[in-house]
């Protein structure tokens, strides 16, 4: 059964004896609760590390035979397998993630993705980049547990994910964060919150996140990947729009003019109004937003359906554009329209501590529709890559 699948059915309180939390929340083995990015309990000192193939946090015992070698706790394997850690668990990076004893690589599978890190010996760059990587983990995490291809540039060249971190210098080029051939760049003073919701003011943007940096950037990489060359563009073209109209005087004429009067019947954000690419880009971010958000809802038990809050649900008619049966329309409008409830909720409660919403966006029919389309791309990659 895929994640998504699985999502959906706890959205709807259907207990699965198979279902697993996802990174969210779990237990230590002397039962403290830990999070994803812990590398050791704070009760019993037990070291942590995470599995991503599992998508789980486990608690570590060392192996016999040698000191950077260990077994899972609760491993029911025979013969248990042994993994190391990662190469940046003592650099600022602090990755906690687990590499097959016998990968040649010393990094996991997040940070073999690395192609440039920032000049940690420059003032401030390393706590800039140990929050780069924090999201950047959170990013792969999420991809790997859609199922979705997560390749290094060092195993495929051509068509691999890589991320260049960098940050501008005194009289240097400015660092321009995009997506260009597989390399997603970002400028490590994204990390900065001070600098962020300055350029958040500026950019007049509701929302602006590390996070949601990488889940935008990662959507140009995987329309390269997933729409481009195949089947899907045809469709994505209806929805979203021609992407082989100019791109850059499409970005001239967004900075020169702004989006569109209507912009907010048709599109997820103004941004999304710049161009098709970034129409998609946007709509993707917006999936694993949610997606990632109803997981750890989800994780601690929340139960949707139990919400006070009742909003106007999508239905089955509003998705006519889209060729998939009646129980996948079924499944994803149980999603969104759980989604809707989910994040009003939260947006309430993010005002009662005086705090801007957390998800400060209104979905459209139009939005929906291309939330539906990227949903079918990304379950598709999926069933292929099972």
């Amino acid at each position: 059964m895929s994640y998504f699948d699985q999502l959906v059915r706890a959205t709807q309180g259907q207990q699965l004896f198979d279902y697993q939390p996802t990174g969210q929340v779990q237990r230590c083995q002397c039962g403290q609760a830990v999070f994803f990015n812990n590398s050791r309990c704070l009760r019993c000192g037990a070291e942590l590390g995470y599995q991503p193939l599992q998508g789980r946090l486990f608690s570590l015992e060392p192996t016999p035979d040698a000191d950077d070698l260990w077994y899972l706790q609760k491993d029911i394997e025979q013969p248990k397998r042994r993994y190391r850690r990662c190469g940046n668990l003592t650099a600022p990076a602090a990755c906690n993630w687990l590499v097959n004893h016998d990968s040649p690589s010393h990094f996991c599978l997040a940070c073999v993705l690395n192609e440039t890190i920032p000049d940690l010996s420059l003032n401030e760059n390393a706590e800039l980049w140990h929050e780069t990587e924090v999201a950047k983990r959170r990013l792969v995490a999420q991809l790997l547990m859609l199922g979705l291809p997560v390749i290094p540039r060092s195993a495929d060249p051509q068509q691999g994910l890589g991320f260049n971190f960098l940050r501008q210098q005194p009289g240097a080029e400015p660092v321009m964060t995009g997506h260009m051939d597989g390399i997603i760049t970002l400028d490590i003073d994204e990390a900065d919150p001070a600098h962020r919701e300055r350029v958040r003011q500026n950019m007049h943007e509701p929302y602006r996140t590390l996070l949601g940096h990488f889940r935008h950037e990662s959507g140009h990489y995987y329309w390269d990947r997933l729409v481009r060359d195949t089947h899907w563009l045809e469709p994505c073209r209806v929805l979203f729009g021609d992407d082989r109209q100019d791109y850059q005087k499409a970005l001239e004429r967004h900075y020169r003019d702004g989006p569109p009067a209507d912009w907010k019947d048709h599109f997820i954000s103004s941004y999304a109004a710049t161009h098709p690419w970034e129409d998609w880009a946007e709509t993707w971010a917006h999936y694993l937003h949610m997606t990632d958000t109803l997981n750890a809802a989800l994780d601690f038990g929340l139960q949707i359906d139990t919400l006070a809050l009742q909003t106007d649900p999508f239905d089955s008619s509003q998705l006519s554009a889209h060729k998939h049966s009646e129980d996948d329309r079924q499944r994803f409008l149980a999603f969104i329209n759980r989604w809707v409830q989910l994040s009003s909720v939260l947006n309430v409660l993010a005002r009662s501590m005086g705090q801007a919403d957390i998800y400060p966006f209104v979905l459209t029919i139009d939005s929906m529709r291309k939330l539906y389309l990227v949903h079918s791309v990304v379950a598709s990659a999926g069933q292929a890559a099972n």
